[in-house]
């Protein structure tokens, strides 16, 4: 699947002289999920176990997703070079594991499994999106936009065969809704905040919601409205709505302005020192 390589990333044109250190946690967090993608590949695997076509494709966007952490841990080392990837990644693996050893989706079915890695794809999608257009150094703003574009294809290639298992199983569009929802909130869970605490040379113990509020204050004001727009858009359709609906628009116009106040309450919080709970969550990685 892949049409890039390391060697495509402009390394020399990296310019310290616009590095920003926020960025820079950022990629360090990113770059131990995305390594950690070889794990999510195998547990594919098992719970695909007899469709040899999906669990080649599987382990491909796997392969395609350590290469991003590459890329990233590259970044990172480049940027700080007092960054040991090694013992960190190790720090986060054992906090943050991964069943490999699964022979069903914890969705309950293939289709619910595969539209929770479109939900994953669409938010992948989305943040490098917004990093690659708010990025001032020029290498990581490369790498960003690279990596958005593997995450749309990656998007494709689950929608592909979640319709493949729709038909199969006929799962309907309500219990693709709660699928979708499940992830979504699930999306605020604590994988990349625990690698952004790791990362970030944190000393533990690891506060939970005090981290996810530390990261999410850095992300999510970079989110423009063209980035909310397509990924509601990209969600809509693995759950069988038309984004250009009535529906579909109206949900595009209410999930922008609850980010927004999510990300206005984040900026209040930061100044008083108060905590708060998201919008998007019934209780707060």
């Amino acid at each position: 699947m892949g049409h890039w390589t390391p060697d495509d990333i402009p390394w020399d044109h990296f310019d310290r002289s616009k590095l920003d250190p926020e960025m820079v946690k950022i990629a360090k967090a990113a770059c131990m999920v995305e390594h950690h993608s070889a794990d999510y590949g195998k547990y594919l695997c098992g719970v695909f176990h007899d469709d040899p076509g999906f669990c080649a494709d599987a382990l491909a966007w796997a392969e395609e997703e350590v290469q991003h952490g590459t890329v990233l841990r590259r970044y990172a080392e480049l940027a700080d070079p007092t960054f040991d990837f090694d013992a960190t990644f190790a720090r986060f693996v054992a906090g943050h594991p991964i069943d490999v050893e699964a022979s069903e989706s914890i969705r309950g079915s293939r289709c619910g499994e595969l539209v929770a890695r479109c939900i994953v794809e669409v938010g992948t999608s989305t943040h490098y999106s917004a990093l690659r257009d708010a990025a001032e150094e020029p290498v990581f703003k490369a790498i960003c936009k690279r990596i958005a574009g593997d995450e749309f294809r990656h998007y494709k290639l689950f929608y592909a065969n979640m319709k493949r298992y729709r038909d199969i199983e006929g799962l309907g569009r309500l219990a693709r809704t709660k699928v979708a929802l499940r992830r979504l909130f699930e999306s605020s869970d604590d994988e990349l905040s625990y690698a952004y605490h790791c990362g970030a040379g944190e000393p533990d113990p690891y506060v939970r919601r005090r981290t996810i509020r530390a990261y999410a204050g850095r992300t999510l004001p970079l989110y423009r409205y063209d980035h909310v727009q397509r990924g509601v858009g990209m969600t809509l359709k693995a759950i069988g709505i038309k984004p250009q609906s009535r529906l579909g628009k109206l949900i595009g116009v209410l999930t922008w302005s609850l980010l927004r106040l999510y990300v206005r309450r984040l900026a209040m919080a930061k100044e008083t020192g108060g905590t708060l709970r998201s919008p998007l969550r019934r209780a707060p990685a």
